[in-house]
């Protein structure tokens, strides 16, 4: 077992009745003393910070970051759970993950019910990610809810109330919780970790633009004007849109904006099929495609890529390494479509 680092940062797992509603307010001391802690664990809570997730922001994000990179940075430590709200975990889950390079692992739980409620499954999620994070190696960052532990790359949640919420909608989890025990039932593929980027006095901005019936290139436009240094384009089907929004990728490509192309469909990867505005028009543009992974996580690869480096070729190459889709080989690239 082992040595156990828990780091606290809000969410439903910490939050108590406001009068009005819910809101993370209690320390991780508070939460970790509703759970069991596995035989054979000592743990550590460190107080990173305590707010209801929908407020994470990427400064919130990038010092969790470093936090885990300096937890880590003691051989003494066997592993790292992050109690954290559960509305964007899957996004701060996967920015961890994306420069995860240590076989120790890293767990990240919440809840669905408040810290007091009766019947509250936080102390459950709590013990299966302590028992993760204490008896697993080698999986890279993880997500410990209901009994089931998944990998961060391409978990979402998938459901707003229920205590079953997250999943890969387009792939298998990678173990159970019971008994007692983990069950590992496969190994997660993962690119190479990146390296732990620089503390940005301002973190670029990134926004996300969902088309439908209707749609037109206003909002895509108006992001690049709001100074957005990355945009994610969720589209419809395999990755399809209108030729009307296929200038305006290119456009924004030349520019210098880093344009990732995900789907609004549940499962399934991005696919070059469609022209007239489709996947394979936008790719031609300059759009990179995300593979299976959804907006929120594909927002997290480009600002990875963005984090990285300047240079807006390495940036088309860092971000097509996150998001784990090979280069085409007669592509261009960013630099050379800014001078087309």
């Amino acid at each position: 077992m082992g040595r156990i680092v828990v780091i606290s940062t809000g969410g439903t797992i910490a939050s108590r009745w406001q009068g009005s509603g819910f809101a993370a307010d209690a320390h991780g001391q508070e939460v970790m003393a509703t759970a069991a802690v596995p035989e054979g664990v000592t743990i550590e809570v460190v107080d990173l910070f305590s707010v209801n997730s929908p407020r994470v922001t990427t400064a919130h994000q990038l010092t969790l970051l470093r936090t885990v990179h300096e937890v880590l940075a003691d051989p003494g430590v066997d592993g790292i759970v992050v109690t954290h709200g559960t509305d964007t975990l899957e996004e701060s889950a996967f920015l961890v993950d994306l420069h995860h390079d240590d076989p120790r692992p890293v767990v990240f739980t919440g809840a669905q019910l408040p810290l007091d409620a009766a019947d509250g499954d936080g102390p459950g999620n709590l013990h299966d990610a302590l028992l993760t994070a204490s008896t697993t190696r080698g999986l890279g960052v993880l997500v410990a809810f209901d009994g089931k532990v998944h990998a961060a790359r391409g978990t979402v949640k998938t459901q707003t109330l229920a205590a079953d919420a997250f999943a890969d909608p387009s792939g298998t989890r990678i173990g159970n919780v019971g008994f007692g025990r983990v069950s590992v039932l496969r190994h997660p593929r993962r690119p190479a970790g990146l390296p732990l980027p620089a503390m940005p006095d301002s973190p670029p901005r990134v926004d996300m633009v969902m088309h439908h019936c209707d749609a037109d290139p206003y909002l895509l436009n108006a992001a690049v004007a709001a100074g957005a240094q990355g945009i994610v384009l969720v589209a419809t089907g395999a990755g399809n849109a209108t030729p009307e929004t296929v200038e305006a990728v290119a456009a924004a490509v030349s520019r210098g904006v880093l344009v990732a192309l995900t789907t609004r469909v549940q499962a399934g990867p991005v696919a070059e099929i469609y022209t007239h505005g489709g996947a394979v028009d936008l790719v031609a543009a300059g759009a990179v495609p995300a593979g299976t992974l959804r907006a929120g996580q594909t927002r997290i690869a480009v600002l990875s890529a963005l984090l990285a480096t300047s240079d807006p070729r390495e940036r088309d190459e860092v971000l097509r390494h996150a998001l784990a889709v090979p280069a085409p080989a007669d592509a261009a690239s960013p630099a050379e479509l800014a001078r087309a």
